[in-house]
């Protein structure tokens, strides 16, 4: 099992392969589930390990690829994205709402997953609430962040997966 570090992986070692098909994900699940176009800004390396988020959807790969998948949003934007997947309001503080926003992230990553073209697994979402949390990532792989905009408001795809 990779150690786990503050220190970023460089950017040299991302694969590029890997990241388009989170990319065409995003903008197909958020358009066919929740009808909102999403625009894609500049993808960039995390250089903090820390988050500025208040909710994070985590799923982990397994098999040829290894690594985590992260959806991280403020909480006005969770809200409004539960809210618009769930076609009701979704208390914050409920069991539900963590599952809605785990599916968010399983439905992003599975769409993905399919492309990336290796056999690879997927682990049930984990959902963390909360600001200021923090998500352990391994060591030797750089964490991608991809800000994605929404007319619900602003959140991001954090990818630190590699292929083994």
């Amino acid at each position: 099992m990779p150690t786990v570090t503050a220190t970023p992986a460089k950017a040299s070692q991302i694969d590029t392969k890997l990241i388009l098909p989170f990319i065409n994900s995003v903008k197909s699940v958020l358009k066919m589930m929740l009808g909102v176009e999403t625009k894609i800004e500049r993808p960039r390396v995390k250089s903090v390990p820390g988050t500025e988020y208040d909710y994070s959807g985590i799923i982990s790969f397994s098999g040829n690829i290894v690594g985590t998948v992260v959806l991280s949003c403020k909480k006005d934007t969770a809200i409004k994205l539960v809210e618009r997947f769930a076609g009701s309001e979704v208390p914050p503080d409920t069991s539900d709402f963590a599952d809605a926003l785990g599916e968010l992230t399983n439905m992003i990553t599975g769409a993905a997953k399919k492309d990336l073209g290796a056999a690879a697994s997927i682990s049930v979402p984990t959902v963390i609430m909360g600001k200021g949390h923090m998500v352990a990532r391994p060591s030797d792989v750089p964490c991608l962040v991809i800000p994605c905009v929404t007319e619900l408001g602003e959140f991001a795809v954090e990818i630190s997966i590699k292929t083994v």
